[in-house]
């Protein structure tokens, strides 16, 4: 058991989550703000792994990134990187700065390995979040996360959108639409065909018409039928949308080990974390199966160790992000992932990650 698992974690869980979240993000910002401590912790996280692979014209340093949500303004994205991280994605990031969903809106359910959000893409705003990464210097890739405002109406997400993705834009690697939050209302209908079509080409024309053209990923739910799967992956293919990242938070229950009254009390919000790695690695497989190496996939959801990460990779998945399992694992988790990749690509027989892409569809 590391230190921060003995000692560091049993004291951050006494604390309501999102008071230890703005507690971590705080200690990040002071503690590796320092160039040579800097130096120091990268060195000694980073010493192995699976190497690099590179996907949507990008090279990543290694597959294992950091989820949107953690560092919802990018104030941690150098030290995200120096604990080992090889990507990073900021955000959720909206047009206007907005407070959120009422605290509290963030809960952990720990015999399941879990967290439980609703916060409602909780940040800054476009402007000052695309000021500050214009500042921050990185030797991973950074991507945007971008969202719709709760105020506006789907009948007007696309203005939204695009006005949110001409500011961030010239300062991220990629940018990822986020249509799939259980946590703002209606969200999730912006995934349905019709709408989807009219944003992505929006968002396409926009992005190919300009000087600073980057990839664009779009992240979907975990709750879609086989059928909504196609038709999303269909869309994307259509508007040459560059990745699918696979999955957000599931608004599903079923399965959890925790006292079921205490879910119930809890209330709304997406689930995050081990209960929904089945379910995540599968709807990677679906989108292999469907696009094979057209349509490059990030694997998200119930990643705690390299194993994990492996099962994601084997179902079609080139490179993965993590939240949950950092939380509750703490800062060696990028290190110990990436260490654990590299064993279970060795012990399958596999001398490159892409040799492992997709292997066990």
């Amino acid at each position: 058991m590391s230190f921060y698992e003995a000692i560091v974690k049993p004291l951050v869980f006494k604390v309501p989550a999102e008071t230890a979240h703005e507690i971590g993000i705080g200690i990040l910002r002071a503690s590796l703000s320092i160039p040579s401590i800097r130096s120091a912790v990268k060195g000694r996280m980073t010493r192995s792994g699976p190497g690099g692979i590179e996907r949507f014209g990008l090279r990543f340093p290694n597959p294992v990134g950091i989820a949107a949500g953690f560092d919802k303004n990018g104030l941690v994205v150098t030290q995200l990187a120096s604990l080992g991280f090889g990507f990073i994605e900021v955000g959720t990031v909206t047009l206007r700065p907005q407070a959120g969903n009422p605290k509290p809106r963030l809960f952990r359910l720990p015999k399941d390995r879990a967290l439980i959000n609703r916060l409602g893409f909780n940040n800054q705003g476009a402007s000052i979040v695309a000021e500050r990464l214009s500042k921050t210097e990185c030797d991973s890739v950074v991507g945007v996360n971008i969202g719709k405002n709760k105020d506006v109406d789907n009948s007007d997400a696309v203005a939204n959108y695009l006005e949110c993705f001409r500011i961030v834009q010239p300062v991220a690697d990629y940018v990822t639409v986020n249509v799939s939050s259980p946590n703002t209302p209606n969200l999730r209908e912006l995934q349905g065909s019709e709408m989807l079509e009219r944003l992505l080409s929006a968002l396409q024309n926009v992005n190919s018409a300009s000087k600073s053209s980057r990839p664009i990923l779009l992240k979907i739910a975990p709750d879609l039928s086989e059928k909504a799967i196609e038709d999303v992956v269909s869309t994307a293919l259509r508007n040459e949308i560059a990745g699918i990242i696979a999955t957000n938070t599931t608004v599903e229950r079923s399965g959890l080990v925790s006292d079921p009254e205490t879910v119930r009390s809890i209330g709304a919000g997406g689930l995050s974390g081990l209960p929904l790695k089945a379910r995540s690695t599968k709807i990677v497989g679906s989108i292999y199966k469907i696009a094979g190496e057209a349509l490059p996939i990030i694997g998200v959801g119930g990643i705690f160790s390299g194993e994990d990460a492996f099962e994601k990779i084997a179902a079609g998945a080139s490179l993965v992000q993590a939240y949950s399992g950092f939380v509750f694992q703490g800062p060696g988790f990028a290190r110990n992932v990436n260490e654990g990749l590299a064993a279970s690509l060795d012990g399958h027989g596999f001398k490159t990650l892409d040799e492992a892409v997709g292997s066990g569809v």
